[in-house]
C-alpha cells in the first residue's frame, strides 16, 4: 500500500482547516508567552536527550563491542521518556499554549526508540 494517498489526504485536510479558521485577533492568540517557558525548556531538553540517546543507540547497534554504549542509550532514553510522560501528563493545554506538550511527545517517542535500540545492541553484544 502506498503512503502517497494518505499523505495527500492529510495535507489537503490540514490546508482546509487552516484556510477555514477565522482570522480575528481573539481566536489567533494561542499562547500567553511566545518565549521559552519552563515547561517548554524541560520538554525540549528531554527531547534533545532522547535524540542524543537515539544517536548513541544507533551507534551501538552499528558497531559491535562494548555494551557500554547500549547502557547509555537505554538509560538516557528511559530518562527522556519518563520526563516526557511527566511533561505530557501535567500539561494544561494543547500545542501552542506554552506547556511543552509537543516537546514532551517527541521526548516520549525518541526515548522509547533509544531504549529499543539500546536493548537490541545489548542483546547483540551478548550473543
Amino acid at each position: 500500500m502506498s503512503i502517497r494517498p494518505l499523505t495527500a489526504a492529510a495535507v489537503s485536510t490540514a490546508l482546509t482547516l487552516v484556510s477555514a479558521a477565522p482570522a480575528t485577533a481573539a481566536t489567533t492568540t494561542l499562547a500567553d508567552s511566545y518565549g521559552m517557558t519552563t515547561d517548554r525548556l524541560v520538554a525540549t531538553s528531554a527531547a534533545f536527550l532522547g535524540l542524543a540517546a537515539v544517536i548513541v543507540g544507533g551507534w551501538a547497534v552499528s558497531r559491535a563491542g562494548s555494551p557500554a554504549r547500549s547502557f547509555v542509550a537505554v538509560g538516557a532514553g528511559a530518562v527522556a521518556a519518563i520526563v516526557g510522560v511527566i511533561g505530557f501528563a501535567t500539561a494544561d493545554g494543547g500545542p501552542g499554549t506554552g506547556n511543552g506538550i509537543v516537546g514532551a511527545a517527541i521526548a516520549i517517542v525518541l526515548g522509547l526508540a533509544a531504549v529499543a535500540l539500546g536493548t537490541r545492541a545489548y542483546r547483540r553484544a551478548h550473543r
